[in-house]
């Protein structure tokens, strides 16, 4: 059986996105009142009073600058939230926020997207990533909010 493990924003990733983010801008740090915010740093929801930024993050772009792929128009940029200091990182190891309506967007070694898929039940999650990754053209997996789209984490294969 397969393992796939969740990639949160590498740490020198986050560490330019809390200065400028991806779209050029500085982050402006908020108290969050509520929690619930879906970090992209440590794979967590924010718990009520920590310090979060939103932020635009350009996940494609930044992995074809280190491979030398070129997505051409699916470099993309989005918002996802993250600490707005430095933290510890996922607490634990494999998937996250598995618990609602996802899309797995499939994408190939060149940057190009191979197929998406919609998972309705959070229970079909493990298999539909099974699928994708069935495929071996299949280079990562996008895991997106359905509700907004935004980004959520990678995962590759090992």
């Amino acid at each position: 059986m397969q393992h796939y493990t969740a990639r949160p924003i590498p740490p020198a990733a986050l560490k330019e996105l809390r200065t400028t983010d991806d779209a050029g801008r500085a982050p402006a740090p908020l108290t969050d009142d509520e929690g619930g915010a879906p970090l992209r740093c440590c794979l967590r929801r924010s718990r009520p009073g920590e310090t979060i930024a939103l932020v635009s993050y350009a996940p494609l772009r930044r992995w074809a600058a280190a491979t030398g792929a070129d997505p051409g128009a699916y470099d993309e940029q989005g918002p996802v939230f993250v600490h707005a200091e430095e933290c510890a990182g996922p607490e634990t190891g494999g998937l996250a926020f598995t618990d609602s309506h996802r899309v797995l967007r499939r994408y190939c070694a060149d940057g190009r997207i191979l197929g998406g898929r919609l998972i309705g039940d959070p229970g079909a999650f493990a298999y539909a990533l099974r699928e994708a990754f069935d495929d071996p053209a299949v280079a990562f997996v996008h895991v997106r909010a359905v509700e907004y789209g935004c980004f959520l984490y990678e995962v590759r294969r090992g």
